[in-house]
């Protein structure tokens, strides 16, 4: 009875995470040992385990080549572990301390990652169809961030191994941005702000010229100096955009959206 009753207890004890950790001593572990452990936790997803270990890695063994892989490898398992403002900050110590590290051109590219409009942006970039996730429509701060780690990896390191995937992510940002342009100049359209929303359309035809965006930035640009009687630059605004945009289903529109309001046609 008395046996029963301590296996119980033991099993309780060991449910409530109460006994001691059975797991060998680190103190004894060599840095060699303490990698090992820490890429094991991390190849298996472990990410919150995998930074401990790298943590407790470079407090034992600060120096050398182990502890320099840690350091970077602490940046990609915060990523991982969508932690992407402590992937930025340990992708920025290893830079800082390591400028000429021959893999510093990855710690440029996780910035890049970690700042890339988080996971649904991530998810807008890989996937197709009507899931796909709109990144214009949310705040182009983290893009604009993420374009400019992105630069920076490609400036510093054209030839890098990450930089083919960091030009493509460029481009794909630099879209984002101007649509998040678009986005705000159809607002003030809806609020009929014309000469704010006109505003906001050159600018995506001055600063994004060869995206996406600028077709529906000259359509703006259209109905708004239309709606300010500002004829000759309404004219100059079609002009252009029969010129570079001739089967634009916006210039369809132009005859048949008359008396329609704006909200009603960009619903």
């Amino acid at each position: 009875m008395l046996r029963s009753l301590t296996l119980i207890l033991l099993l309780w004890l060991s449910a409530c995470n109460l006994l001691p950790d059975r797991t060998e001593d680190q103190e004894d572990w060599s840095a060699n040992k303490f990698y090992s452990e820490a890429k094991e936790k991390l190849n298996g997803g472990n990410y919150s385990a995998a930074i401990k270990l790298y943590e407790s890695l470079e407090a034992r063994y600060p120096y050398g080549r182990i502890a320099q892989q840690a350091q970077l490898e602490t940046a990609y398992a915060h990523y991982k572990n969508e932690e992407p403002a402590s992937a930025i900050a340990a992708a920025d110590r290893f830079i800082k301390l390591h400028p000429n590290h021959v893999n510093v051109d990855y710690a440029y590219y996780i910035k890049g990652l970690s700042s890339f409009n988080d996971n649904w942006g991530m998810m807008a970039f890989l996937m197709k169809g009507p899931l796909k996730q709109d990144m214009s429509e949310r705040d182009s701060k983290a893009s604009n961030e993420s374009f400019e780690n992105f630069k920076e990896l490609v400036t510093r390191f054209p030839e890098s191994k990450y930089a083919p995937d960091a030009r493509n992510r460029m481009a794909h940002l630099l879209n984002v941005v101007a649509m998040s342009e678009v986005h705000v100049a159809r607002y003030y359209m809806k609020r009929k702000a014309y000469i704010a929303a006109a505003n906001r359309a050159q600018n995506v035809i001055k600063e994004y010229p060869r995206t996406p965006a600028t077709e529906e930035a000259l359509y703006i640009m259209i109905r708004a100096y239309e709606a300010l009687e500002m004829y000759d630059l309404r004219d100059d605004a079609e002009r252009v955009m029969r010129i570079n945009f001739s089967d634009s289903h916006f210039l369809e529109q132009l005859p048949e959206v008359g008396g329609k309001a704006w909200w009603e046609f960009w619903k």
